[in-house]
């Protein structure tokens, strides 16, 4: 869509307004008006309009969507005017689901008639199915739906490796078909890696990677199932940081970087070194922190790729060793890069966005005793992450460490809801680091807050216990 000035836009605010108020003398319907609005103004999106057609500022718009979260039992998530403008005037960006039920609950539409129809419509008005949102069973008025299985679930992560297993048999030595099966299969765990606890989907993924073992020997196909052996190794390593084991994660991430070099897969040889400069910042080890994360940068393809590597490996790296020149100029370079790369946000274990981008920002800034900047970033990282996640977990905890020092009873109490929202095995190390930090912060500014959640993180059950045995979820 082309850009419109600021004189324009306020044209048109002023020519929706005519048209609502003659559609309301009228009497036409909402849905009306918005179809009217849209054909005398070309410029206007189909979300746009339907909040012009209902009278609504962007204001109104949000507190129409906070409202409903305080009537569900929920804490708003900090819907932002930026936000809603973007969505309404930026056609690459949308809102994600959970935002996108509210917004169709506030404006009473489906969501192909706001602009919004990549998602599933059920049957009839209210029955979006989504997480935790479900209009026709929270009003107690209809029959209770239960959530679709999704085939992202366990029960659908043994059918990957069983599909990869067949080809095999078919092809011990490997194949055209072997190789596409095990790409889907790293595209699969990348993509849901979120969506299990980490032991569960490690035990696949090093299954399958021992799998494609033998077709590494010979065959036709050998390096093409090699990159994938190689980006198989770097799920795990990540996986194993996640679940505590800093040795094993190390082990995978060299493996990868090393199948990375050897197969001349450049975007997984910097992604490993990333990764390695994440465990070692981890370890307290900052000097191997910086060497890894140059390391990879070097490794690292123009745009996307080379943004991650300075926003997700130098930025922090830099800021833990105090090198605050370098941590503002390896941002900058992360954002200079990110507005020339083509496709400057991808999903997924191995993709960047710019909720990943603010939280490293966020933490970056922290490290450097910049808490405002700090608080500014984590809280736009929260709002662009959907609830219970890990990614709304990491911010949730980071912004509650920039809190402590001025609202230090808000801060706990984010900690808390981060306990009471995501279940003790999808809680990564990482979490559990930065809950025992922000307890250490609390502890001079909240006493009896600090002690509780203390309390609460005393008995917090261990990923992996005494024995070697994962916690169940």
């Amino acid at each position: 869509m082309a850009t419109v000035t600021r004189a324009r836009r306020a044209a048109i605010q002023r020519a929706a307004q005519r048209i609502r108020m003659r559609c309301q003398r009228e009497h036409h319907t909402v849905e009306r008006t918005v179809t009217e609005i849209r054909t005398a103004l070309v410029e206007v999106t189909a979300l746009e309009a339907w909040r012009l057609a209902l009278g609504w500022s962007r204001a109104d718009a949000i507190e129409q969507v906070a409202a409903l979260y305080v009537d569900a039992g929920l804490r708003p998530r900090g819907l932002t005017d930026a936000m809603l403008c973007r969505w309404e005037h930026d056609a690459g960006r949308w809102p994600d689901d959970e935002y996108t039920v509210m917004l169709c609950r506030a404006y009473g539409a489906r969501p192909e008639q706001l602009g919004l129809d990549r998602y599933q419509w059920a049957s009839g008005p209210g029955m979006f199915r989504y997480g935790r949102v479900h209009t026709a069973a929270d009003d107690g008025h209809g029959p209770h739906e239960q959530e679709p299985m999704r085939m992202t679930t366990d029960a659908g992560l043994p059918a990957v490796r069983e599909s990869l297993h067949l080809a095999l048999l078919a092809s011990p030595e490997g194949s055209p078909l072997v190789v596409d099966l095990a790409e889907a299969a790293v595209e699969h765990y990348a993509l849901n890696y979120s969506k299990h606890p980490p032991h569960v989907l490690f035990e696949q993924v090093r299954d399958v990677r021992k799998l494609l073992t033998p077709a590494l020997k010979s065959g036709p196909a050998t390096e093409d199932v090699r990159r994938q052996v190689g980006w198989l190794s770097a799920l795990l390593g990540n996986l194993a940081y996640h679940l505590n084991d800093v040795s094993g994660a190390r082990v995978h991430l060299d493996t990868a970087a090393a199948h990375g070099a050897r197969t001349g897969d450049r975007r997984l040889e910097a992604w490993a070194w990333g990764a390695q400069s994440m465990v070692a910042r981890t370890s307290g080890r900052i000097e191997s922190a910086v060497e890894h994360a140059e390391r990879g940068a070097a490794a690292a393809a123009p745009g996307r790729v080379r943004a991650q590597l300075h926003a997700w490996a130098l930025l922090p790296a830099f800021a833990a060793a105090g090198r605050g020149d370098d941590a503002d100029h390896a941002l900058t370079t992360a954002m200079n890069e990110l507005d020339t790369a083509d496709e400057p946000e991808a999903p997924g274990r191995f993709g960047f966005d710019a909720a990943e981008l603010a939280l490293h920002q966020a933490e970056a800034y922290l490290a450097l005793g910049r808490a405002d900047d700090a608080r500014a970033c984590a809280e736009s990282s929260l709002a662009a992450c959907p609830s219970g996640t890990p990614g709304w977990a990491a911010a949730s905890l980071v912004l509650a460490q920039a809190e402590t020092s001025g609202t230090a009873r808000d801060a706990a109490q984010r900690a808390h809801d981060v306990l009471d929202r995501v279940p003790a095995a999808r809680l990564r190390s990482t979490a559990r680091t930065r809950l025992s930090r922000l307890t250490g912060m609390l502890t001079s500014h909240a006493g009896a807050d600090a002690s509780a959640l203390a309390e609460r993180l005393r008995t917090l059950p261990p990923p992996i216990d005494a024995h070697g045995q994962a916690l169940t979820s």
